[in-house]
């Protein structure tokens, strides 16, 4: 098994050392980031025979799962270094809100022991491929969404877009949000879209700040090429992709569609996106909803 964090935290000191008593219980010797490798050792949590260190590329054969302990932002970052692998990933949560990374600390030795038995379900996200201009490889590759907007405080972007070939309609905003189902509760949410449950095949479209008032987010399916042709006044955009920034000239073309790959996330018993919802968005929260003796 791995164990991947952006960086040693000491706060979260109870929570690696949860997971490396765990793994010892069970015999495991798991494979730990580098950021993590010394600071265990000089924390005192873990010898070096007690772990690996974790190789810089990772193959299918590399672990049977992934642990990655943070917030959704550390989730993001598994993914892309396990993108292309079959690694499956579980998300332990220390930051703040975690719809991805959803197991709390208290259930880590219950969680270690249902990998170890393959206990547990997979479900494969959809990835976005984004290419630029008329590259013939991917830019980059987006877990929740890419998105492109205005890089200072110059007027909106006029951003032109196309479904299959088939022109759809040109936004007057901000910017502009292409979705996975998996990232409809992250930046899309924010900004107005609709929520979709993480394995509906679909894509969202979703503006930022549009002038058009009659402009709505619009749901299409994820077997689809889109098209986005970006003009603006400012010799620069911005796009961002899980995140990843990245400024870009003006007046560019963007094709987005699905990825032939997936992420493979793991769900454990108990885990569902339903009560997420309900705990994470405070859905529910009404005190008609409470029974009282």
């Amino acid at each position: 098994m791995i164990i991947y964090a952006r960086n040693y935290t000491p706060e979260a000191r109870d929570i690696y050392a949860s997971l490396l008593s765990a793994m010892q219980a069970n015999g495991i010797k798991p494979k730990v980031c580098g950021s993590l490798y010394d600071n265990f050792i000089t924390d005192g949590l873990a010898t070096a025979n007690d772990m690996l260190p974790l190789e810089p590329v990772l193959t299918s054969s590399s672990a049977r799962a992934m642990l990655s302990v943070g917030g959704d932002g550390t989730f993001l970052e598994s993914a892309k270094k396990a993108l292309m692998t079959d690694i499956p990933i579980l998300g332990v949560n220390k930051g703040r809100l975690g719809f991805l990374s959803d197991l709390q600390s208290s259930q880590i030795p219950w969680a270690v022991g249902e990998l170890i038995r393959g206990s547990y379900r997979v479900a494969n996200l959809d990835v976005l491929s984004v290419y630029a201009g008329d590259q013939r490889e991917p830019l980059d590759y987006a877990l929740n969404e890419f998105s492109v907007s205005k890089c200072d405080n110059s007027s909106m972007l006029t951003i032109h877009a196309y479904i299959d070939g088939d022109y759809l309609t040109t936004y007057w905003a901000d910017g502009l949000i292409v979705a996975t189902a998996t990232g409809s509760t992250a930046y899309s949410l924010s900004v107005g879209g609709p929520i979709a449950f993480p394995s509906t095949p679909s894509f969202i479209i979703t503006p930022i700040a549009p002038h058009n008032l009659s402009i709505r987010p619009i749901v299409v399916p994820n077997n689809v090429a889109i098209k986005l042709v970006v003009e603006g006044r400012g010799p620069k955009i911005l796009t961002s992709m899980d995140g990843r920034t990245h400024l870009m000239e003006n007046n560019m073309q963007f094709r987005i569609g699905k990825s032939p790959f997936s992420v493979r996330r793991i769900e454990l018993e108990g885990h569902s996106f339903f009560a997420t919802l309900r705990d994470k968005l405070m859905w529910g929260a009404d005190r008609r909803n409470y029974k009282t003796e």
